[in-house]
């Protein structure tokens, strides 16, 4: 069997684990994906994704006959020999990654197995070697994911780059990993294994320190009446600097950011050096959340009983994903200053009710408005871009916007009647009475 063609094994079928055998089997492996949830091995057999995300279920039923779902660890060693970790490694109190479940899956692999580890999960640098040095001569390469929610699969398939990390004496396993990213035509980086774990770390605190920085100029330009629009514009001409990540708004969230500057963090922390500079970008991100809150005070004073519709949960479209979602921390500031509050997300309504069960959750965007004080704009979602504003204003008890991702046309707001605040730019005040006669 040629090395292309080599069946894959991966265990955690979460949303890495999940796009990373679907886009396998798309390649044309055959696949055998280990999870410990019956229920949702059972769902997954079924054609039904257990995650939201565009274009999965799809790629998921066309590739059905070489995907196999089992509980059975036994099944995925019998029939696969390259085996990718995707299991969650949460934060534990302490701030430092959960390797249980790392540990877990390298318990269950016999002592004389031919297997090889791809470790995909994010994990401290350092856990390859401390896995190698409990199990010598079990074959180990790190393989970080570099996926984005809401266009994982495209991800998947259109790579930038492809990282292979592996130690003296598994050059052969690394080089089979190596084959099965090829035909994607991404650049392959061959370094060891503690560089390998670092890059995906690193890469994620870089992002997220991207974020905090555009997002403390937009509360700068607020002050002297810039526009963090044009600033960021001007700035992402720049090559040195680049546009991505420049957009200002209310905080990063999601499964990867915080968890991974937070990780980086203390590793740095546990080997006796301060990160200053992570501890600022956290820092900044916490508070950028918060400032919807006095946004919505200058307008509107007290907040007690006043009704205020969320425009979306999800911590960015296309996902369902509510893990570190800015709207929590917003949901729950609003609520402890005495508003009602509303909200609305067209996905990630039924997770985001689990989380939130004091917040009511309206069945459409034109229920949530009805009625509200203010509405604040948490994720962009694009049917938020194709709402009638006029309409809306009319049936807001105050017609005021708070646009957290500065997705709103201002202007088009502005001559619907608005008062508009958006983040790092000059706020709409209410539009003048009409004159009498």
């Amino acid at each position: 069997m040629s090395p292309e063609r080599e069946p894959v094994g991966v265990i955690g079928v979460g949303w890495v684990g999940l796009v990373t055998a679907v886009c396998f089997a798309e390649l044309g492996h055959e696949v055998v994906a280990r999870d410990i949830v019956p229920e949702k091995v059972e769902s997954l057999a079924r054609g039904e994704t257990t995650i939201h995300e565009p274009g999965l279920e799809e790629m998921l039923r066309r590739n059905a006959e070489r995907i196999t779902f089992t509980t059975e660890m036994s099944e995925l060693l019998d029939r696969a020999r390259l085996l990718f970790v995707c299991v969650d490694t949460p934060p534990t109190y302490s701030g430092d990654a959960d390797l249980s479940r790392v540990r877990t899956v390298v318990q269950e692999l016999p002592e004389d197995s031919e297997h090889v580890l791809i470790m995909k999960s994010t994990v401290p640098a350092g856990t390859g070697h401390s896995i190698r040095r409990d199990r010598a001569g079990l074959p180990y390469v790190s393989c970080p994911e570099f996926l984005k929610e809401g266009t994982a699969v495209k991800d998947f398939m259109n790579p930038d780059r492809v990282v292979v990390g592996a130690d003296a004496g598994d050059e052969g396993a690394a080089a089979a990993v190596a084959a099965l990213y090829e035909p994607l035509g991404g650049e392959i980086l061959h370094t060891d294994v503690a560089s390998a774990e670092m890059i995906k770390l690193a890469s994620n605190a870089f992002l997220a320190t991207k974020i905090s920085f555009i997002n403390e100029i937009a509360n700068v330009c607020e002050e002297v009446g810039a526009d963090v629009g044009e600033v960021a514009a001007g700035m992402g001409l720049d090559a040195r600097i680049g546009s991505s990540f420049l957009r200002a708004g209310i905080g990063y969230g999601g499964s990867c950011f915080p968890k991974d500057v937070s990780a980086l963090k203390m590793l740095a922390g546990n080997t006796g050096y301060h990160f200053q500079l992570l501890t600022a970008v956290i820092e900044v991100n916490e508070l950028q959340k918060r400032r919807v809150v006095s946004k919505l005070q200058k307008h509107l004073g007290s907040l007690i009983g006043k009704r205020i519709a969320l425009l979306g949960l999800a911590f960015k479209p296309d996902t369902d994903d509510m893990r570190e979602a800015s709207s929590l921390v917003l949901a729950a500031r609003l609520q402890g200053e005495g508003a009602e509050v509303v909200a609305y997300d067209p996905v990630a309504a039924g997770r985001a009710g689990e989380m939130l069960d004091s917040v009511e959750m309206a069945a459409s965007a034109l229920a949530a408005l009805d009625g509200a004080d203010a509405a604040v704009l948490v994720t962009e979602w694009g049917e938020f871009a194709t709402l009638d504003w006029n309409d809306v204003a009319a049936r807001m008890a105050r017609p005021l916007i708070v646009d957290g991702r500065n997705f709103l046309d201002p202007k088009a707001l502005a001559e619907a009647g608005f008062e508009y605040e958006g983040i790092g730019k000059t706020a709409i005040d209410a539009p003048a009475p009409a004159a009498n006669g």
